[in-house]
């Protein structure tokens, strides 16, 4: 049972990560980027890969940790960090 909870709460935190980003998303498209969400682990991070324009990007980083980050924490405050993978 407690597997079924934890299954649960985990599509429920990427649901809620995906929403955020989806209500984000029409800046970073304004910029010609892109982001997804790859995934959120069992540790409660947000793995997210930039597309387009924000791929490689210096400003991608600030991007990240002042826009995405602040508004995926503020509100799903349940996820711990959010990382960039290639």
């Amino acid at each position: 049972m407690q597997t079924t909870e934890s299954s649960q709460s985990e599509a429920s935190l990427h649901e809620q990560v995906q929403a955020v980003l989806d209500r984000i998303r029409p800046a970073v498209q304004a910029d010609g980027g892109d982001v997804e969400l790859v995934d959120v682990t069992a540790e409660n991070v947000a793995r997210i890969r930039f597309h387009g324009a924000c791929h490689g990007c210096p400003s991608s980083t600030m991007t990240l940790q002042h826009g995405i980050q602040r508004a995926i924490r503020d509100k799903v405050p349940a996820i711990q960090s959010v990382i960039p993978v290639a």
